[in-house]
């Protein structure tokens, strides 16, 4: 079989012990199309983020680059700026054929906190080749605000695939012609592009941007933090911003999109052709975003962008990014936002759930 593995088959390699998990997992912890990963009791203050290259394992690194280890039992604060390593709670031992890919939860790319895989022998963040036995681990960096972690919290998820179920152009304008993945005409081109609302119907305010000297994070509380004290309100009338290098911004796509039921789709990497500047840090979309079948009507992809080394103008409608669709190894059990804790389904312009909105 090819495809996205769902939530069951997930249950599944839980079970036959081809996902070990130092404790019991969570209720909600699997969901549609991914696995949440949880944070160990400890982490270690890295000088600099780092691959460990064929044939070395993390820990060997550790022995180099640690600069000290940190017990997270009680809850420990991760400094803006500095780079941490993490072992998980989870590891894996991948039959062949099975590989995983990696990404930032969508609250962890709303708060710049760059959260990236790293496996032993690992040539690449987020990745995980056929037949990998070993732990995971989670590279941390928060960007632009310090936060409080515990744990067991989950800043990262992992998503598994058989074969190549990649939709071409072609397929993907079947898609949209039987299910419109977007509320108006699809642009498609190398996957389905998206683009940037600077000129909302009902308000001049069009994201936010961080401010530079905020306080701490705890990412246990919910809805608990004033947004005038860690962002700055975002308003144009003109249709039209200027990132400034350095700076993160909190932006919204111009369309609605739908991933339907038997579909996964993720955002592509930042491409240099649309500008100087990074566009997402957070990338699944899980079976039954914005759908109709989970209670949603369309919704709007928050875009978590960091300007690079130019000043660079936005403008309303420019193109910003693509999903890339790909076909689902079967239906999931439950579906994004159908009796799920579901924090984004049918979203607009929103911040992290940390944030009383």
């Amino acid at each position: 079989m090819t495809g996205v593995l769902p939530s069951q088959s997930i249950n599944d390699l839980l079970a036959q012990g081809v996902i070990r998990c130092d404790a019991q997992p969570l209720e909600g912890q699997v969901q549609p199309a991914s696995m949440d990963l949880r944070l160990g009791t400890r982490a270690y203050r890295v000088r600099a983020s780092f691959l460990p290259g064929p044939e070395r394992s993390v820990q060997e690194c550790l022995a180099d680059l640690s600069m000290h280890e940190m017990d997270l039992t009680p809850g420990a604060i991760l400094e803006k700026g500095c780079v941490y390593l993490v072992p998980l709670m989870e590891h894996l031992a991948l039959p062949d054929g099975l590989r995983a890919v990696a990404n930032a939860k969508s609250s962890t790319g709303r708060l710049d906190l760059l959260t990236r895989l790293v496996t032993d022998s690992g040539t690449e963040f987020d990745r995980v080749p056929d037949a990998y036995d070993g732990p995971l681990y989670a590279e941390i960096c928060p960007r632009s605000f310090s936060v409080l972690v515990r744990p067991g919290m989950r800043l990262n998820q992992i998503r598994f695939r058989r074969g190549n179920a990649l939709l071409d152009d072609a397929a993907l304008a079947e898609l949209h012609a039987a299910e419109g993945l977007v509320d108006g005409p699809a642009m498609i081109d190398g996957g389905l592009a998206f683009s940037v609302d600077l000129k909302p119907t009902d308000s001049t305010l069009v994201g936010y941007r961080a401010k530079p000297h905020a306080g701490v994070i705890d990412l246990d509380r919910i809805g608990a933090y004033a947004i005038n004290d860690f962002w700055q309100e975002l308003h144009s009338e003109a249709g039209r911003i200027i990132l400034d290098p350095g700076a993160f911004y909190i932006l919204v796509s111009r369309e609605a999109v739908t991933i339907p039921p038997d579909y996964a789709a993720e955002m592509a990497p930042y491409l240099a052709l649309v500008g100087e500047f990074r566009v997402h840090y957070a990338g699944f979309f899980d079976p039954g975003f914005g759908h109709a079948e989970a209670g949603g009507a369309g919704a709007r992809g928050v875009l978590e962008v960091r300007c690079h080394e130019a000043p660079f103008v936005l403008e309303h409608g420019q193109v910003v990014g693509r999903l890339l669709y790909e076909r689902m190894e079967g239906r999931p059990q439950a579906l994004y936002g159908a009796g799920l804790s579901s924090n984004y389904q049918g979203q607009g312009l929103k911040l992290a759930k940390q944030f009383r909105m």
